[in-house]
């Protein structure tokens, strides 16, 4: 089957994110972001070979007017005869999906059953889903799960302390998520080792407004950060992470919070900006620590690289030989800093920082940041599309067969 280029769909509330990618090459042939939908100041960025540009959208400003706009782009560039199908990013596929799964409506009605454990990010899949069914109604649509890569943990990871009966009956366990980029950057991190994927042992920390820790064992994911829900935990821009539960009852008994304050709390209001009461963004922090010496800024941020330390540490008790330390993600690809504080107190596992090629290896560049007697400490730009597009492509061709 012709898998010329993949158009990937990452579809979030009031945002879609898309590349046009050749998964033989890795070529991007276009890439954008619509944003602010739902709202008058909806509008989509479409970049392609060098140039950008940027166009309002019609009413009623949803995705569906989103997805028109790019495929008018994509004709006007005589693109779409190049499209041999859709590669959907999915949030949760919960233990029915393990692999890139062609999208039928039995999967979407799946998908939809799932929302209930990821209810901020399945339902917009499925809009994004449904757009590009009418969009592109020829092309097969394929869905590729973020909880898919740490299928493969066993119980003794993915089992809470709770009742048997709420996991059997209501499958109430720990799922994961960011499986594509944990799954991307672990496999560049297999090219550097000169060893199949199969053979490494890793820890992959993606870092961004949403954070996690994943250790891969033999190619395999076998635990990891986030659980049930993407709010366990490391401390996140304004996630909580880990949490004793009985905040929760102290907040709603004594404090007069309901649930859906508490939800809010946990989820918007905590994390980086919680604890600095400044922002979630690691820059705005940075600055504000080394520029302005706030306290508070230095606060949120000492107390985010320690729980993520403490995270890494406690995952060498699922291996017994570790090939290296793998950061990624928005802030473990751009912030030399957090990976300086991080490492600092991983001397234990014998991990130490080159600060040279620390410092230098930022704004997409990859490369092993440790000094030589140090275990290996890579940061490798993660591509969750190229990923999608691969995976999409590969699972077109088996079904071809």
């Amino acid at each position: 089957m012709n898998t010329n280029a993949i158009l990937v769909i990452n579809c979030g509330s009031s945002s879609v994110k898309f590349s046009l990618i050749k998964p033989a090459s890795g070529e991007t042939l276009l890439s954008g972001l619509a944003e602010c939908l739902l709202s008058t100041d909806a509008k989509v960025t479409i970049k392609q070979q060098g140039d950008k540009k940027t166009y309002k959208l019609p009413d009623p400003f949803d995705h569906q007017a989103a997805l028109s706009v790019l495929v008018v782009q994509l004709q006007q560039l005589n693109l779409v005869k190049d499209i041999s199908a859709i590669g959907h990013r999915v949030v949760h596929g919960g233990e029915k999906y393990s692999q890139p799964t062609l999208i039928t409506t039995e999967v979407e009605q799946a998908i939809s059953q799932l929302a209930k454990l990821a209810p901020l990010h399945n339902p917009a899949n499925l809009i994004g889903i449904k757009a590009c069914q009418a969009a592109f109604d020829c092309l097969p649509q394929v869905a590729v799960f973020d909880t898919a890569f740490h299928q493969s943990m066993p119980e003794k990871a993915y089992m809470y302390g709770l009742p048997y009966s709420l996991y059997k009956e209501h499958g109430i366990r720990r799922y994961g998520f960011h499986g594509t980029s944990h799954y991307f950057v672990a496999n560049q991190a297999a090219k550097q080792l000169n060893k199949p994927l199969a053979q490494c042992n890793l820890i992959s920390a993606h870092l961004g407004n949403g954070c996690s820790v994943t250790v891969i064992k033999n190619g395999e994911s076998v635990d990891t950060s986030m659980g049930m829900t993407p709010g366990e935990g490391l401390i996140m821009g304004t996630r909580c992470g880990d949490l004793d539960t009985g905040i929760i009852f102290h907040l709603v008994d004594n404090l007069g919070y309901s649930i859906s304050d508490v939800d809010k709390l946990v989820n918007k209001e905590s994390g980086l900006v919680g604890i600095s009461d400044l922002s979630n963004d690691c820059r705005t922090l940075e600055n504000a620590m080394l520029e302005d010496n706030h306290v508070q800024a230095t606060l949120a941020l000492t107390v985010f690289c320690y729980r993520i330390a403490k995270s890494i540490a406690s995952y060498s008790a699922s291996l017994t030989q570790l090939d290296g330390l793998v950061f990624t993600g928005g802030i473990g690809e751009n912030s030399s800093w957090v990976r300086t504080e991080i490492v600092k107190q991983l001397g234990l596992l014998n991990f130490s920082l080159d600060e040279e090629k620390n410092q230098a290896t930022r704004f997409g560049a990859s490369g092993n940041i440790a000094t030589k007697n140090s275990r290996a400490c890579w940061v490798i730009a993660t591509n969750e599309e190229f990923v999608i597009a691969e995976q999409s492509a590969q699972l077109l061709t088996n079904l071809a067969k």
